[in-house]
């Protein structure tokens, strides 16, 4: 086991997942405080580094493409001071922060996991329900609905029509984009049948952001969501990757004895997670025990 801990969080490593707490001190975000600890699997890491600096240093996680909601949402937009993947690091505890990284790395290459696009979400996302009040409006996420309500800012264009409730069955695509410079920031939703191409300020599916405290908070209604969507590597018409016996059985054809034991090992992690159901994984374990 490796452990740190600092005023900015706590990494901890039992030998299959890293737990990362987020810290108490007043300069951790407000986004990492309401995500909470993270579980990340073994299976969902790329990478992990550790860069020095003359007062601190910087431990960094890097997740592999489609492993985790949040990152698929944000794009790669979150500032630094909102990932909840890295980790500022005091001086005096340099070392230890080389030793994790050791033992990351180790595990890593024993379990040999493989560093490309993982072909479902290993992380569950932020819990549910959650609601965000920030910009003209505010989201709410109860799992099955996305409900977006307006306040006395919103453009009577966009807050004309009333509240909206957006079944989870008919968005196609979330966005989170943070306000930059001169440029606002928006979450918005794809929503099925109903394509456009207005500004956040005018679609009454979007949600503009101005640069406020809250903003990165409305990255979690847009990670919520996200895991409840069909993954990038999955077929359009799949909410979640394909676990039934058969598709399963076909998957595994042509698999090695070791990339199956991965993905039983992935699998477990799902369903410990909560992404998969008792019944899912069951099935999704069956088939692929048949192939061993």
């Amino acid at each position: 086991m490796a452990e740190i801990i600092q005023k900015d969080g706590t990494w901890i490593f039992d030998g299959d997942r890293l737990r990362l707490t987020p810290g108490h001190d007043k300069n951790v975000s407000i986004l990492r405080k309401e995500l909470g600890e993270l579980a990340v699997p073994l299976a969902a890491l790329a990478g992990v580094s550790f860069e020095q600096g003359k007062k601190n240093g910087r431990l960094r996680l890097r997740l592999r493409d489609g492993a985790d909601p949040l990152l698929l949402a944000t794009a790669g937009r979150l500032a630094e001071p909102h990932d909840p993947y890295q980790l500022v690091v005091e001086s005096d505890r340099y070392g230890v922060a080389e030793y994790l990284v050791d033992e990351v790395r180790n595990a890593l290459l024993l379990d040999e996991v493989p560093g490309g696009p993982a072909d479902a979400f290993l992380l569950p996302g932020p819990a549910v329900p959650l609601s965000v009040s920030a910009g003209d409006g505010s989201a709410s996420f109860d799992g099955d609905s996305v409900r977006l309500e307006w306040n006395w800012k919103t453009e009577e264009a966009k807050s004309a029509a009333g509240t909206r409730q957006l079944a989870i069955g008919d968005i196609q695509g979330v966005e989170w984009q943070p306000a930059a410079g001169l440029e606002n920031g928006h979450l918005r939703f794809t929503v099925r049948g109903a394509p456009t191409k207005a500004p956040p300020k005018y679609d009454p599916n979007s949600v503009e952001l101005w640069g406020f405290k809250k903003d990165p908070l409305m990255a979690l209604v847009a990670a919520a969501v996200q895991a409840r969507l069909p993954h990038p590597s999955a077929g359009p018409q799949s909410a979640v990757p394909q676990l039934d016996a058969s598709s399963t059985s076909a998957q595994a054809t042509g698999d090695d004895h070791d990339a199956m034991l991965r993905r039983l090992r992935e699998l477990g992690d799902l369903h410990r997670d909560g992404v998969l159901t008792d019944e899912e994984f069951s099935l999704a374990k069956q088939a692929i025990l048949k192939r061993l």
